[in-house]
C-alpha cells in the first residue's frame, strides 16, 4: 500500500508541476536550495536522499532548462556548486504551493487528529529509513 501511494502522490505532483515545466525529481535541488545557497552535488545527494547519477542526471538537466547555474567550488577546484538561477528563485513560491495542494487533496479526507497522526507517524517512518540507509 505504501508503494501505491508513492507512486498516485507522484502522479498527482507531476500533474501540478507540468504547467510550470518542472519534474518531480527536481524538486528537492529546487527546495535544497531555495534560500539561496550554493551547494555541492555531493550535498545535494545527500539532501535528496538519491544517487549520485540521477542527481548529475537531473542537474544537467536543470541546467539545461536554466534552472540552476554551476560555479567552481573556491575550497575545492575539482568540485562544482549549484545554485538556483534567478527563473528558479521565482518559481521555489509556486512549487511549494503544488505540493502543499497535493498534500490538502490527499489529507482531505482526515480528521485533524488523523492527520496529525498520519504527519507524526510518516516523520518516524522517514526518520527510521535515513537511519537505516545511513547505517548501511
Amino acid at each position: 500500500m505504501t508503494n501505491f501511494a508513492a507512486r498516485l502522490f507522484a502522479q498527482a505532483i507531476a500533474r501540478e508541476l507540468r504547467p510550470l515545466g518542472v519534474s518531480p525529481g527536481q524538486l528537492p535541488v529546487f527546495f535544497a536550495l531555495a534560500d539561496g545557497s550554493a551547494l555541492s552535488q555531493k550535498a545535494l545527494v545527500q539532501a535528496a536522499a538519491t544517487e549520485q547519477p540521477s542527481m548529475a542526471e537531473a542537474l544537467s538537466r536543470m541546467q539545461k532548462d536554466g534552472w540552476v547555474q554551476r560555479e567552481p567550488d573556491p575550497q575545492d577546484g575539482r568540485s562544482f556548486l549549484y545554485s538556483l538561477t534567478p527563473a528558479a528563485l521565482e518559481k521555489t513560491d509556486a512549487l511549494l504551493e503544488a505540493v502543499r495542494s497535493v498534500n490538502a487533496t490527499a489529507t482531505a479526507d482526515l480528521t485533524q487528529e488523523e492527520c496529525a497522526a498520519y504527519f507524526s507517524a510518516l516523520n518516524k517512518i522517514v526518520g527510521a529509513l535515513k537511519a537505516s540507509i545511513a547505517g548501511a
